[in-house]
């Protein structure tokens, strides 16, 4: 049991040495540098398939995609590729914020069942604008489906809720934590998606999203069989995700993406660490 700490690829768009952006290959080479150990991206075209299979190979790397199904038949092509090219896992932000109730529970079944006839690990993200959209619908979900299982992105309902600070939101959290299969590192102050957190993490909301990691993991870890991996997913987004300052030409952002992509990564393991020593 063990975990894998992994960098978007979409976190890497735009990020370069100031005259350029770098290269697929200096991409790689800085994830490694940073001590990552896998890549969260979309699975790779047919041009592109060998260079990815040759770069995941060369460096080791885990790699787990990304996916948006509507319905069932999105996904079943694509689990099939995944299943061959060696994907860790699929992630799923599923289509459709307007769909609630029965037919939502419906879809995110069939979803489930699809990826388990491939026999690939299968997780839903909380996402806003998508069918998980909000923190109450999507606790609804799990209480009506026992195999979901999710990738946490705690952001997006902090967002929602400004702040979610509530002893009931505190509640509906913990539900969902208990289905925790991955986690997307980023922090919102519940005005913003994505803020800078500092040098050294500081930033006052950091404490409440690190808590909630700390609890996921725990969770995860008491259900894991050995050899079970997590993916902790350092998933800072580029603009218009990152706050930017307004430019004729091009946005600037205010803060250095990499650099604090880099901090969520030792935070997420100072985190296990801990989760670790406790479960000793």
């Amino acid at each position: 049991m063990k975990i894998d700490i992994q960098q978007a690829w979409w976190a890497m768009i735009g990020l370069g040495n100031g005259t350029r952006e770098w290269t697929v290959e200096e991409k790689f080479e800085k994830i490694a540098e940073a001590g990552f150990t896998g890549i969260l991206g979309s699975l790779p075209e047919d041009r592109e398939a060998e260079k990815w299979r040759r770069l995941l190979d060369e460096y080791k790397f885990s790699f787990g995609i990304h996916s948006f199904p509507a319905k069932k038949e999105d996904l079943q092509i694509l689990l099939q590729k995944a299943k061959e090219f060696g994907v860790q896992y699929v992630n799923s932000q599923v289509m459709g914020e307007f769909i609630i109730g029965d037919d939502a529970i419906q879809l995110l079944k069939e979803l489930v069942a699809e990826a388990k006839e491939v026999n690939i690990p299968y997780y839903i993200e909380t996402h806003r604008g998508r069918i998980t959209q909000d923190l109450i619908r999507t606790v609804q979900y799990v209480n009506a489906i026992p195999d979901l299982r999710l990738t946490i992105d705690l952001s997006h309902y902090v967002l929602a809720g400004e702040g979610c600070s509530s002893e009931r939101a505190e509640e509906y959290f913990d539900v969902l934590l208990k289905r925790t299969s991955s986690i997307h590192a980023r922090v919102s102050n519940g005005q913003q998606i994505q803020v800078d957190i500092g040098p050294k993490g500081d930033h006052p909301m950091t404490e409440r999203f690190v808590r909630w990691w700390e609890k996921g993991m725990s969770y995860w870890l008491e259900e894991a069989k050995p050899n079970d991996v997590l993916p902790l997913v350092c998933e800072l987004g580029p603009p218009d995700y990152s706050i930017t300052r307004y430019s004729h030409s091009s946005p600037s952002e205010i803060t250095n993406r990499w650099e604090q992509a880099i901090v969520f990564k030792s935070i997420m393991e100072e985190t296990w660490g801990r989760v670790i020593k406790k479960n000793v």
